[in-house]
């Protein structure tokens, strides 16, 4: 069916069908969400024991290797990792992308189900959960001069994270710094010594005593009434006054055992912003939300509290979405500025206002419908979907300049528009439709890529094939019908111009020399090939984000304050730099990205600065040199890991080596040495290791005969030690209860007292004739352990992490398979292929698939269209051509083989094959319907088309130019893209125009001799 001539007959349907299309691209573009990137979920559960004081080694063999196990026989898991410290089991179990994350999490739940009786039974219940949060978005501090600590934190835990968890999109808010509200029982040793009785035996009284619990139901006077005993008080005070029962029957006052204080709990993390302690707190959004409607929300949420709540205010101090916004901004700027080029172009050739407006409604028209297919896919307007639309501008317009020029050259001929517009819509619909349908058939294989890459291919593909779809549709429909009654007749047909005649000069001697021809480009293909070697690889280019984390890790068993005076003197050395704008603090506490395995475990002895550099455009120098000279500043600091890692756990900024395996000592030996190696790679930022540094540890070590022969067990000393020491477990403790929150009351020694090292020995524990000292029944000693214990695929491991700094990550890889530690490991050591170095190999095998697949599919369109086996084989022959200028451009340019410039590569697949689609689609028809020679086809062919395949290769290249040159925005991740693409189109069109017709006459002669060879009829495809 001729579906151009059915709308110019009939014009009010196909203008009907379009704005139906347009009011649900419209709608579509206003529902969806706005982000940064793609949200790429892995299906990932986590399950999370505690057992408060428990030793990582202790929690590995008692907890981790049980759930490991239990987890491991779930279906799809494809991946384990555990990591152990003092107190917390965490396991992440990933599973296979495919795999539904609802069901994964219902299967690990049963899994942990199934050892709960195996577990100890002082563990806390085990949190099971799904990791579907999208990774810190902002991180605000509150400014309350009249608040306290403690009214700080809570103001934050009550009133903030209630106005947040209001706001559409926000997942998690988290408080950084600040502290827990608690009273805290300091227990005098020389008193409990002299009243003969132990910490636990205080702190279990206190939790019996001070209890609220229902007690039954009373008929009374004919009404029933429910029973309640209260044993509660309302504030501190009055627990000094509770009696305490001491094992020779007398009882005493708790103040008298005691000092009793309403206070706070010993702080664990703390925060400063430009060194002054702040209550800080970080918002997640979950995955699919809009980060900028989150962002409205959540500043329309802070602008309330402030109004409610005179005399406070909130500074911003991290953030991720100044990135997205810019993004957003530059991507919608650079889609006007290539759609204005493209039709620059149309005009320039045409010089026909008429013409080129017609030609330029096939922009909008196509955009605007695909922004209803991306919301039915549950895409985002992130950089990737938004680089498809900007990278396809001059795709789109490709089609209707092809129908304009062809009807614009028919009215030249003196035929009306009506009639022209039939007339060349008929002529050139085989050629339109092949070219946007094989485009189409490069970009969906590609949305299918397997892996982590297939998950940033997927949008983009969709996006930019139904885009090309829907320019096929204007140009079959709107444009032809729009042409007949807009355009005016013209002038009588120019003759050939001097260009023209010079062209048409060296493809007659192309097609004299045909073989010398085909032999020349082949070895030009051959010379493109080897540029390869020379253009670093990658995964993502890096970026200027204009803002960078440093990480500061101290020595195992670092106390909190000297992390922070640590921090600070780190702080100092960086504020003469004067691109420097903030330094926001974060110590005991970690950032969250959205990926448990990146963002790690946050611990006393830790630190993160988030350094603030400004807008790249406001500083002379980039991130990297900034990183540099920070990591230099830093480097004399004594007795600190210093590492800078990224705001986002975006791949391509770190290599991460993993060693596995089951002996520890040899584990140890193989990660020293290969760390060792790690440090001679030059160009290496910083390199860090996961092996575990032993951390101080006390002893005791029970006597079984003296314990047994004074009735002491080896749990009662433990229980003594850890109550008196760190209080009791969380649930097992005495409750304050307030109108708004329950207070916790520690039972224990204070933090002074604790300081005393005899103080141990000193510890009173349960006996059979009454407590005795913890010196009569154990020996107390100084020792070490791991201070955490990291494990993969269930067996322990060592994670190197060095900072590529610039350096591409297929080099630095190249250069670690050669070091001595990878070559020559020890028995029972393995070396993994983890994190950017994984998802680097799945990046090129996809690719190579993608490739394969798309070549493949466009034979079968060609087939399908030309109805002829050889034919697309000509066709195809404009793909290598376009090597060379791909390559070419990226090694001048200086950029790197990524994944952007892989997409970029990918879609020349596409575009090299239009213009010979256009050369042998008419060379058919001017051989069979005219009666042409094929020589002389293939000049007429070549004379036709010639324009119409420049003005489309100039579209397209004008419509990139302003990705390639990064007018708006930071360009790193789009320019590589859009400067392949265009050294390929050079190359590709002006190499087609010549070896194109030389490889049809080839082709076409080895099908006659075929057909006379097995007697057949020959025949030409049908057109």
């Amino acid at each position: 069916m001729n579906f151009s001539a059915w709308a110019i007959k009939r014009p009010l349907p196909a203008l009907l069908i379009f704005f139906v299309l347009c009011v649900a691209g419209l709608w579509g573009f206003y529902q969806l969400p706005v982000a940064r990137f793609p949200d790429i979920a892995f299906p990932m559960t986590t399950v999370t024991v505690t057992q408060p004081g428990a030793s990582p080694s202790q929690l590995e063999a008692e907890v981790t290797r049980k759930v490991e196990d239990s987890v491991a026989t779930v279906n799809n898991v494809k991946r384990v990792m555990s990591s152990v410290s003092e107190g917390v089991s965490t396991t992440t179990i990933e599973f296979q992308l495919e795999a539904d994350l609802a069901t994964a999490l219902d299967d690990t739940r049963d899994a942990v189900t199934r050892i709960r009786t195996d577990l100890p039974q002082d563990i806390q219940e085990p949190v099971i959960s799904k990791v579907d949060i999208g990774g810190s978005l902002m991180t605000y501090a509150l400014v309350a001069p009249h608040m306290s600590s403690d009214e700080a934190s809570w103001f934050v835990d009550r009133d903030i994270a209630r106005a947040m968890y209001g706001v559409p999109g926000v997942a998690q808010v988290t408080r950084v710094g600040g502290v827990e509200r608690q009273v805290r029982v300091d227990l005098d040793p020389n008193a409990l010594i002299a009243m003969g009785i132990t910490a636990g035996d205080v702190s279990q009284q206190l939790a019996r005593i001070q209890v609220e619990r229902a007690g039954g139901k009373a008929e009374i006077e004919g009404a029933q009434q429910t029973i309640r005993t209260l044993g509660t008080v309302g504030d501190a005070q009055a627990l000094r006054d509770y009696s305490i029962a001491l094992p020779d029957g007398r009882a005493v006052r708790l103040s008298t055992l005691a000092t009793v204080t309403d206070a706070a709990a010993d702080p664990t993390e703390a925060a400063l912003l430009d060194g002054k302690q702040v209550v800080a707190f970080s918002m997640s959004r979950t995955r699919g939300s809009s980060e900028v409607k989150v962002e409205a929300g959540v500043h329309a949420a802070l602008d309330k509290i402030k109004a409610d709540h005179p005399g406070i205010d909130f500074r911003l101090v991290t953030t991720a979405i100044d990135e997205t916004h810019r993004s957003y901004d530059s991507s919608m700027t650079m889609l006007w500025e290539g759609a204005l080029l493209a039709l620059l172009v149309v005009w320039l050739f045409l010089r026909d206002w008429r013409a080129t407006w017609v030609a330029a409604l096939a922009l909008p028209l196509s955009i605007i419908p695909t922004f209803a297919v991306m919301y039915f896919f549950g895409f985002t307007l992130n950089i990737i979907t938004l680089l498809a639309l900007s990278v396809v501008v001059g795709i789109l317009v490709d089609d209707a300049i092809v129908e304009i020029e062809n009807i614009v050259r028919h009215l030249r001929m003196g035929k009306p528009p009506l009639e022209a517009a039939r007339e060349a819509a008929g002529e050139i619909g085989n050629a339109v439709i092949a070219t946007s349908l094989t485009l189409a058939a490069v970009f969906v294989p590609v949305a299918f890529m397997p892996g982590i890459a297939g998950k940033f291919f997927r949008e983009f593909g969709w996006t930019a094939a139904t885009a090309v779809l829907f320019s096929l549709l204007v140009a079959r429909l709107l444009t032809p019908m729009m042409a007949a009654y807009l355009l005016k007749p013209h002038g009588e047909e120019k003759p050939d111009s001097r260009l023209m005649v010079w062209y048409l000069g060296w493809v007659d001697a192309a097609l004299r020399h045909r073989g010398r021809t085909l032999w020349l480009a082949t070895g030009l293909f051959v010379a493109s090939l080897g540029l390869v070697p020379f253009i670093p690889a990658t995964f993502i280019p890096q970026s200027d984000l204009g803002r960078s984390n440093l990480n500061l890790e101290l020595p195992p068993g670092t106390r909190l304050q000297d992390t922070v005076a640590v921090a600070e003197r780190a702080r100092a050395l960086l504020t003469d730099m004067p691109e420097l704008k903030q330094v926001y603090t974060a110590v005991g506490s970690v950032l969250d990205l959205g990926d448990p395995g990146a963002t790690g475990v946050g611990e006393p002895r830790k630190a993160t600065l988030v350094l603030d550099w400004g807008s790249a455009d406001d500083r002379d120098r980039d991130q990297r040199a900034l990183e540099r000279e920070a990591r230099h500043k830093l480097a004399n600091l004594p007795g600190v890991r210093v590492r800078v890692s990224y705001v986002s756990s975006e791949p391509g900024n770190l290599l991460q080596l993993v060693l596995s395996g089951d002996d520890p000592q040899r584990l140890q030996e193989a990660s020293t040495a290969l760390e060792r190696d790690l440090r001679g790679i030059q160009g290496l930022g910083s390199v860090s290791s996961t092996a575990s540094l032993l951390r101080p540890e006390v002893q005791i070590v029970p006597d079984s005969a003296r314990a047994a022969d004074l009735g002491v067990a080896t749990a009662d000393i433990a229980e003594a030690a850890r109550i008196a020491t760190a209080g009791d477990y969380e649930q097992r403790l005495a409750k304050l209860n307030l109108p708004d929150r329950q207070v916790p009351i520690r039972v224990g020694f204070a933090e002074a007292t604790l300081a005393n090292p005899a103080l141990i020995s000193q510890l009173r524990v349960p006996g059979r004739d009454g407590p005795v000292p913890l010196a009569a029944v154990a020996d107390i000693q100084q020792g070490s352990g791991p201070s955490q214990i990291s494990r993969y695929q269930r067996q322990r491991n060592v994670t190197l992490t060095a900072e590529l700094n610039g350096r591409p990550l297929g080099e630095v890889m190249a250069e670690v398979q050669a070091l001595p530690g990878v070559k020559q490991l020890p028995p029972g050591v393995s070396f993994l292929n983890t994190g950017d170095a994984e998802v680097f190999v799945e990046l090129f095998i996809g690719f190579m698939l993608a490739m394969a697949a798309g070549l493949v599919c466009i034979y079968m369109v060609l087939l399908l269209l030309f109805n002829h086996a050889l034919m697309p084989v000509t066709i195809l022959a404009a793909v290598p051509l376009c090597a060379g200028g791909a390559f070419g451009a990226l090694l001048i340019t200086q950029n790197m083989l990524s994944l952007p410039a892989l997409i970029g590569l990918l879609m020349l697949i596409g575009i090299a094959t239009k213009n010979s689609i256009l050369l042998v689609d008419y060379a058919v028809i001017a051989e069979d319907e005219h009666g042409m020679s094929q020589h002389d086809a293939l000049v007429d062919a070549c004379r036709k088309r010639a324009q119409p395949i420049i003005m489309t290769t100039l579209a397209m290249g004008a419509g990139m130019m302003p990705i390639a040159l990064g007018f708006a925005g930071d360009s790193s991740f789009r320019a590589p893209m859009a400067i392949a693409v265009i050294g390929g189109l050079i190359t590709s069109t002006l190499l087609s125009l010549i070896v194109i017709p030389a490889a049809f006459t080839v082709v076409d002669d080895l099908g006659e001799w075929m057909s006379r060879r097995f007697r057949r009829k020959s025949s030409h495809p049908a057109t």
